[in-house]
């Protein structure tokens, strides 16, 4: 039942709240009864051996029952319980067979227990280390090599020598039964220090309190080693109550959170500072061993971790370098495709653009895949992403042997060739064949736009815009493009409905491709303008011939009508979305900069700069041509009328940029042959 379930945990912690107080109680009336002498000499028996043990029984339950109730972990936690049960047992055979006998037989069984105790620690921590942390780096395990080194000299220098010599007894059982204790709690503070440093300094509170139990517990050891060789030692005093902290904390930690497994965390501002530490530790050992006696084993250990120290910083540097080199490809490299990046490609153009010489040319190509959405659209972005990487390898496959290819992003690419424009011309070809593909139901192919380094460009910024102002050019131009057969098809109705209002808009058209390159519109832009002032009359297809023909004045009626014109060539366009923008043109082609213009009334900026160039082309062609009521004006005359309305009726800027410009083609007299339209 769900009542039952839910009972059981909480019955648990209840329980291991009581031990838990239990055994800080214990402790503290230990420390009590020994310090302070807490009732009295009758209870020395009681404390410093059935309390005492009983403690360190109790830690071996805890780990036990651990083990039999969770299956997580359970090996590590049975052998840890297992190894205390061997030193409570040996703690209760010693209580039992020698009591306050102050000279107990070396070895006995109880020594054998204790004994028992250290390959079972080892192991157990061993099982936790590789259950808790997936992976260990080269960098953990040298850390944990230097902290092991390190704490194993600690107790070496300060313990070891001494306990060796004071070391009386003749049989060989005897010496290494006296020995193994220091050895054994030497090894266990190094494992550890060892497995704290795997587990990134970060062991969680579980290790937390297991390690400190042990390292306190190998502390005690030595310590009892130490005053019982310089005869100082005293039955219930210090290292008895740290002997019984030690086993209460180790008791605690089964009970703790377990942490997933995973790799250590890593804290960039920690790592370094410990493994410093310790070596600041070992190198204190060394020098205390210049001034005073310290043993070969702490003087060799404590080198051994000076030098792991070293090998450490070689190893961090080398992480570092490699670290760094990694960093550096990936900000210049795209992930995708392999090929450098967009800031890759803006260094390259950079350095290539500052070494350039006549001599030394190089070609900049830029690329822009054609059905590549309908593509990514159909098969999906996985599919997409496996095109391009496989275009991207094909691309620099193709120009490898004269120059190098870049994906700055999205469906587009580039290439920078150490040739001149001619030479280049066969690579381009390969790399544009490079980046197409066919297949059922898709075909991708590519538009690119060049441009000559340094002939047309002297910044990066120049030939970025030049070639995407000309691939974009090339790609609204082709033939097989939306747009442009839209165009085509209302183009080729205007001719043959009237052939001479056809002819002024492909002129205007021409006009206003010349002033707004001047203005500085991008390629882009210019195909728009070229297509609006191309198509801004087509509206009159819907005006009646008597109207559009008639010698004398309109009459206000047949003003209004003439002037939907531009709404019905909007309507017109708009049917084509290719041609929506030059549709928004077509429609304020008439506008006047004062306002006084139609269909909308707009005035100043926000008419759209294209529109505003299509309106001075218009007049200025519509002025210079024949019209049925009146004979077309001269150039000289026309831009005179352009000056005297700049500001009212033209915007001045569009104006002038149009008198420069027919300063500059005044050696090619505008043809004032073509059909005129009633004048704006």
């Amino acid at each position: 039942m769900p009542v039952q379930r839910s009972a059981a945990p909480g019955f648990r912690q209840l329980v291991l709240r009581i031990c838990t107080i239990t055994g800080a109680v214990a402790i503290a009336f230990h420390v009590a009864h020994g310090q302070l002498g807490l009732g009295g000499r009758r209870l020395d028996s009681f404390t410093d051996d059935w309390l005492y043990d009983a403690v360190v029984a109790g830690a071996a339950l805890s780990c036990l029952v651990r083990a039999w109730l969770v299956r997580v972990e359970r090996l590590a936690w049975l052998l840890l319980g297992v190894g205390l049960t061997f030193n409570a047992a040996g703690e209760i055979y010693y209580s039992i067979a020698f009591g306050d006998s102050g000279n107990p037989p070396i070895p006995s069984l109880a020594d054998l227990l204790y004994l028992l105790y250290y390959p079972c620690a080892y192991a157990a921590l061993v099982l936790l280390v590789r259950r808790r942390v997936e992976h260990f780096s080269a960098s953990t395990w040298l850390d944990g090599a230097i902290a092991a080194a390190t704490s194993a000299a600690v107790i070496s220098g300060i313990a070891f020598e001494q306990i060796l010599h004071s070391v009386t007894h003749d049989s060989v059982a005897a010496l290494a039964t006296t020995l193994a204790y220091p050895v054994g709690d030497m090894i266990l503070l190094a494992v550890v220090a060892c497995v704290f440093a795997l587990s990134g300094w970060r062991p969680g509170r579980a290790w937390l309190l297991l390690g400190l139990g042990l390292c306190l517990w190998a502390i005690a050891d030595t310590g009892y080693l130490y005053t019982n060789a310089d005869n100082t030692y005293a039955v219930g005093g210090w290292l008895d109550s740290l002997w019984l902290a030690a086993a209460w904390l180790i008791g605690l930690a089964p009970w703790q959170p377990t942490p997933r497994a995973g790799n250590p965390r890593t804290d960039r501002a920690r790592l370094p500072v410990i493994p410093s530490a310790f070596s600041l530790v070992a190198l204190a050992v060394l020098l205390y061993g210049g001034f005073h006696h310290v043993g070969a084993v702490g003087l060799a250990l404590a080198g051994v971790a000076v030098l792991l120290v070293i090998v450490r910083v070689v190893w961090t540097v080398d992480e570092n370098v490699r670290l760094l080199s990694a960093s550096r490809h990936d900000a210049v490299t795209d992930a995708l495709t392999g090929l450098g990046n967009r800031r890759n490609m803006q260094a390259a153009l950079e350095r290539t653009l500052a070494d350039a010489e006549a001599s030394r040319p190089a070609v900049f190509t830029m690329f822009d895949l054609d059905g590549f959405k309908a593509y990514n659209d159909r098969f999906g972005h996985l599919a997409g992403d496996t095109l391009l990487a496989h275009l991207g390898r094909r691309l620099q496959a193709a120009v490898c042997a004269a120059g190098t290819a870049y994906r700055p992003g999205g469906d587009e690419f580039c290439v920078l060739l150490n040739l001149d424009l001619g030479e280049a011309d066969v690579h381009i070809a390969a790399a544009q064949a490079a980046l197409s593909a066919d297949g059922e139901g898709f075909s991708v192919t590519s538009s690119y736009g060049s441009v000559a380094i340094p002939a047309e460009a002297q910044t990066s910024t120049q030939a970025l815009r030049l070639a995407d102002d000309r691939m974009y050019a090339q790609k609204g131009a082709r033939r097989g493009s939306v747009r442009h057969q839209t165009h085509d098809v209302l183009l080729g109705f205007l001719r043959e409905r009237q052939p001479d209002l056809h002819d002024h808009m492909c002129e205007v058209g021409r006009l206003a491709v010349v002033i707004g390159r001047k203005l500085g519109m991008s390629t882009e832009e210019l195909d728009e303008v070229r297509r609006a002032a191309e198509l801004h009359d087509v509206g009159k297809a819907a005006i009646p011939d008597a109207i559009l023909e008639k010698p004398g004045p309109l009459t206000d009626a047949e003003w209004t009508f003439m002037r939907r014109h531009t709404i019905v060539g909007e309507r017109i366009l708009t049917a084509a979305p290719a041609l929506a923008p030059v549709g928004q043109l077509v429609r304020s082609s008439h506008e006047r900069w004062d306002g006084g213009g139609y269909p909308d009334g707009r005035a100043g900026e926000a008419i759209p700069l294209g529109a505003r160039i299509v309106f001075v082309c218009d007049a200025f062609h519509a002025m210079t041509s024949d019209r049925p009521y009146s004979r077309a004006r001269s150039p000289e005359e026309a831009i005179a009328e352009l000056h005297r309305a700049a500001g009212t009726q033209f915007d001045p800027r569009v104006v002038a940029a149009f008198v420069e410009t027919w300063h500059e083609e005044v050696g090619e007299p505008v043809d004032g042959r073509a059909a005129g339209v009633r004048p704006t």
